[in-house]
């Protein structure tokens, strides 16, 4: 769908929901506060403009692919895409521009990562959803192991998800991830981490210590600010909340009624 107010800019949905926004004249430009709050994490990931390698699971209409190509000129990606119909719809309706150091897979997510050479990404984003739920296989210790076993020494894992009050999904994602990484960061808005609304939240995770006060004033800066969460005040969300393993593994919860619709 095109946006009346931006000459190049198009709106993807999938089943209704708003999946990806792209101003093809300004590949810069991030419209959705989940997405400009794993753009913060991207910019924070190493000192600017420094080309990284990333990988991407969840394509979309590429939005933070093309992100990074801008504020990033060098930067190679990797974009893993379960919907190859998705793929091609997105090559020929948004071309990517010549150069762009992007490429993409039609692979399942996590069969992608674990056969991926260890220790050979900066940045992992994952932002996958089977309609509105992230699916089953990708909720697990075992996942969050094979994320982490693809990042470089220092390298930093992101995501989005989505849940509410009493948030029993986020706290599983957070125990998953503590089992693997040392530090863990939670940005999100504040009427979601008080429990007022279902809406997405973006988790950061690395061996590596995370420019939590960098971010905390990037995500107060927003249209809609957002708080930044870590030590123990993180640590006090997800006590006594269990890794999951795959025996147990469960999709996110599905979003109440036009939790993400545009009308």
């Amino acid at each position: 769908m095109p946006d009346i107010d931006r000459p190049r800019a198009w709106l993807l949905t999938v089943d209704g929901a708003p999946q990806s926004y792209v101003d093809l004249d300004d590949p810069a430009h991030l419209e959705f506060e989940y997405a400009r709050r794993l753009g913060h994490v991207l910019d924070t990931a190493a000192e600017p403009g420094r080309p990284l390698d990333v990988v991407h699971l969840g394509g979309g209409a590429l939005t933070l692919p093309r992100y990074v190509a801008t504020t990033r000129p060098g930067s190679r990606q990797t974009v893993v895409e379960f919907d190859g119909r998705l793929l091609e719809l997105v090559a020929e309706a948004l071309p990517l521009p010549p150069g762009s150091g992007i490429t993409t897979y039609a692979a399942d997510a996590r069969a992608w990562l674990e056969t991926a050479p260890p220790a050979s990404v900066d940045v992992l984003v994952a932002d996958v959803f089977g309609g509105s739920r992230v699916p089953a296989h990708l909720t697990t210790i075992e996942y969050a192991r094979a994320a982490a076993r693809v990042l470089r020494p220092g390298g930093v894992y992101a995501a989005n998800l989505a849940d509410s009050a009493p948030f029993a999904f986020l706290r599983s994602q957070l125990a998953n991830l503590a089992e693997v990484f040392e530090h863990l960061l939670l940005i999100a808005e504040p009427g979601v981490l008080r429990g007022r609304r279902f809406g997405n939240t973006v988790l950061a995770a690395s061996a590596a210590e995370l420019p939590a006060a960098a971010l905390a004033r990037r995500a107060a800066a927003d249209a809609f600010p957002a708080r930044v969460q870590h030590g123990p005040e993180l640590a006090r969300l997800y006590a006594g909340a269990s890794p999951v393993p795959d025996t147990a593994a469960a999709p996110s919860p599905e979003p109440p009624e036009g939790s993400f619709s545009i009308g």
